[in-house]
């Protein structure tokens, strides 16, 4: 039998928290219980286990579209599912998902069967766009989209009023840092909206992974501080690594600038290519590295 599932409860929203306090396969789910709609937010694996705070949903918010978004949108075939319009297409067909990671034909065959396997997968065809800004009135409270994208072009913060609970999504504020590492991630459109997340009207900040839930804006701020400067810390190791002698991306993903060496997935070399390459083009245009000659980088 499975441990209770830790949960805590501000006004008509609940927050169910996953393994790990939503530690990645896992995530935190968040339920509002309106007088006129009950909704929720994502789907994580722990979905699974919550019953019919999950089951009984009549509407599913996603804030992106990951495979670890979606792991519980089978028990609700029947609620309608509202995705930003810039990552709808991810959730409508596994087509549309394998763009999104934009992995090489090998790892999206293995990762087509790794969320079969592990993730419950079932695209929504039937999934219906939103745009920022765009709100949903569930009696007694409302939930507000708030475009905030970098780790994935549609990433959206949802905003629970008059709660002032902000779902913040995979802005996780984790040791990891940022991800930016897919094909519709943006090193830029992170950092901008890192710099706006403050702004947005909050006293409760909850995480998909890792943190779990902020009270306190001076942690909260705190947090978002540590996990917006990984992405400095980063450029300056590749600014160390280019300085010790001048290398090829290639060479980069080799040495890895995101993952421990003995770490692996399917998308590793992926992500790392991706990550080094916006790092690079960023270090370039701020005159810190400069391509030596083709395809190799050294430190300026």
């Amino acid at each position: 039998m499975s441990d209770p599932i830790r949960r805590a409860d501000f006004g008509r929203v609940s927050v169910f928290f996953g393994e790990k306090s939503g530690k990645y396969p896992d995530g935190n789910q968040v339920v509002v219980r309106g007088t006129d709609t009950h909704a929720i937010f994502d789907t994580p694996l722990v979905a699974n286990r919550i019953g019919a705070d999950v089951d009984d949903a009549e509407l599913v918010i996603q804030g992106h579209v990951h495979e670890d978004h979606m792991a519980g949108l089978h028990r609700v075939p029947r609620a309608p599912v509202h995705v930003h319009e810039l990552d709808v297409e991810a959730a409508r067909s596994w087509e549309g998902l394998s763009r999104h990671f934009g992995l090489s034909p090998e790892a999206a065959r293995k990762m087509l069967d790794k969320a079969l396997r592990e993730f419950h997968y079932a695209p929504r065809p039937d999934a219906i766009a939103y745009r920022d800004g765009a709100s949903w009135d569930l009696g007694g409270s409302t939930v507000r989209a708030i475009h905030m994208p970098g780790h994935t072009s549609g990433h959206c913060v949802l905003l629970v009023e008059p709660e002032g609970v902000a779902f913040i999504g995979d802005i996780d504020l984790s040791g990891f840092g940022p991800y930016y590492g897919d094909a519709t991630s943006s090193l830029a459109q992170f950092r901008r909206t890192l710099a706006r997340l403050p702004e947005v009207p909050a006293r409760v900040w909850v995480t998909s992974h890792h943190r779990g839930i902020y009270t306190e804006r001076p942690a909260f701020l705190e947090a978002l501080a540590a996990f917006a400067g990984r992405i400095d810390e980063r450029s300056d190791r590749l600014v160390e690594l280019l300085r010790e002698a001048p290398r090829s991306v290639d060479e980069l993903v080799a040495i890895r600038l995101l993952y421990p060496a003995d770490y692996e997935e399917l998308w590793i070399d992926d992500v790392e290519r991706r990550t080094i390459t916006q790092h690079l083009d960023e270090l370039a245009a701020a005159g810190r590295v400069s391509e030596v000659e083709p395809g190799r980088f050294a430190a300026a």
